[in-house]
């Protein structure tokens, strides 16, 4: 059974998403399933003043493709997975779609990725960029 913090309303944005422009895939291995390669699509807009920076969203190259926001907080390692959770991966439906034009992201809806159930798993975890210093206490975390 999985754990999650009680919902904080001020961990519910809506952001503006400014394309990534020449930024170079890479490839992550997971596991048997092969390599996924991510491709930086766009940064976002309007995260810095609560969280202290600003995320880069991935365009997911094969396994059926889309948006995907992998991040690692002050809490990695501790009371979330240590490799981060993910926030919007569209593949798998987690996504709440759009606002005026703006992107809704929200952090109450955090998960961790599949491997922190399982070691059978690979999975693509948060890159540097999309490390934040601050704890983020929302979402799913350690039981």
């Amino acid at each position: 059974m999985f754990q999650c913090y009680p919902y904080d309303a001020a961990l519910r944005f809506t952001v503006v998403l400014d394309e990534v422009t020449n930024a170079e895939a890479f490839t992550v291995p997971v596991g048997e399933d092969g390599d996924l390669r991510l491709r930086p699509c766009s940064r976002t807009r309007g995260l810095s003043d609560a969280l202290g920076t600003e995320l880069t969203i991935y365009w997911m190259e094969g396994y059926g493709g889309g948006l995907f926001l992998p991040f690692a907080d002050a809490t990695s390692g501790n009371e979330t997975y240590g490799g981060g959770r993910y926030v919007l991966d569209t593949i798998k439906g987690a996504d709440l779609g759009s606002l005026d034009h703006k992107l809704v992201l929200d952090f109450n809806f955090a998960y961790q990725p599949s491997c922190a159930y399982s070691p059978r798993w690979t999975c693509p975890l948060a890159p540097l960029e999309n490390r934040v210093a601050l704890p983020i206490r929302a979402g799913e975390r350690v039981g």
